[in-house]
Order: structure tokens, then C-alpha cells, then sequence
């Protein structure tokens, strides 16, 4: 399998696709980060907190990414003026090492330039180790922090060519 094998699509973050997809994305992200199992509402409480309802047009985009005809993963961008923000790059754990990272970034890649934005920037957490490589991998260094996110420890950025 490679990255030729997914396919992707806008979605709505209020769609019931995307609404699952964010809701594993919450909940791998807070149990990684509790180093435990999570607790009763703590997905939900962690979505409110974090709103994606700005992936959506004007504010952004939410793409939706499906492996064999199901819904696999999911990545947004939040524009700015000149450029965006990725965020919300998940991929279920059955479809990971199938190419669908590298896929969700060349898919959001084009989105943004077609928005018109320069480069992407983005933050991330100390025990997010596969994302910080996945971005490596493809091209985004790190810089210093752009933003005061509670959760951001690593802050990336690509300039798109």
C-alpha cells in the first residue's frame, strides 16, 4: 500500500465521519498524555475545550482521508493571513504504515497553497514522537514557538514551494 491508495475528501467537522474521527484523534491524544486509560467525558470535555468547527470554509478545512472505501484519518487547516495552520492529523491505528500520513500532508500541501498561503506551521507535544518524525520526514522544521498553546512543546513550519 501507498499513499496512492487513499483518497480525500473535504468534510464538515459537524459530519458524523468526521465527528468519529475526531473524537479517536481526542482520545488516542489525551490518553497519551495522561498515560492512562481515559475517563468518562474526558473526550468530550477535551473537544469543547478545542472546538473544530473552524475547519471548515472560510476558516479552514477539515480532510477527510479513506482507505479501502472507509474513513482512515483525517487532517485541517486553519487559515491565516498568508498562510496556515495543520492541525487534527490522525490516522486510525489499523491503517497506519500504509502511507495515509504522508498523504493527509501532500493533500493539506495543495490545499494551502490553493488558499494562497506561503507555508504551513503547526505545534505538537513531546510525546507525539511518530508526528514530530512524520513531519521531519517530509520537510517541516522545527521553529521557535508562534503561538502559546497549553499543550504545544514543538513548534514546525514548511514553506511551500
Amino acid at each position: 500500500m501507498s499513499a496512492t491508495d487513499w483518497t480525500m475528501a473535504p468534510t464538515g467537522p459537524d459530519r458524523p465521519e468526521a465527528t468519529a474521527l475526531l473524537e479517536a484523534y481526542y482520545e488516542e491524544v489525551v490518553r497519551r498524555y495522561h498515560d492512562r486509560p481515559v475517563r468518562p467525558g474526558e473526550v468530550a470535555a477535551a473537544m469543547a475545550d478545542d472546538p473544530s468547527d473552524d475547519l471548515a470554509p472560510p476558516t479552514g478545512i477539515l480532510l477527510v482521508a479513506h482507505r479501502d472505501g472507509r474513513p482512515a484519518g483525517c487532517a485541517g487547516l486553519r487559515y491565516r493571513p498568508g498562510w496556515a495552520e495543520l492541525t487534527r492529523v490522525y490516522v486510525r491505528p489499523a491503517h497506519r504504515g500504509h502511507g495515509g500520513g504522508a498523504a493527509l500532508l501532500a493533500a493539506v500541501e495543495e490545499r494551502a497553497r490553493a488558499a494562497g498561503a506561503d507555508r504551513i506551521r503547526l505545534d505538537t507535544r513531546s510525546d507525539l514522537v511518530e508526528a514530530r518524525a512524520l513531519y521531519a520526514r517530509h520537510g517541516y522544521r522545527e521553529i521557535p514557538a508562534y503561538n502559546a498553546g497549553v499543550y504545544a512543546q514543538h513548534w514546525f513550519e514548511k514553506v511551500l514551494s
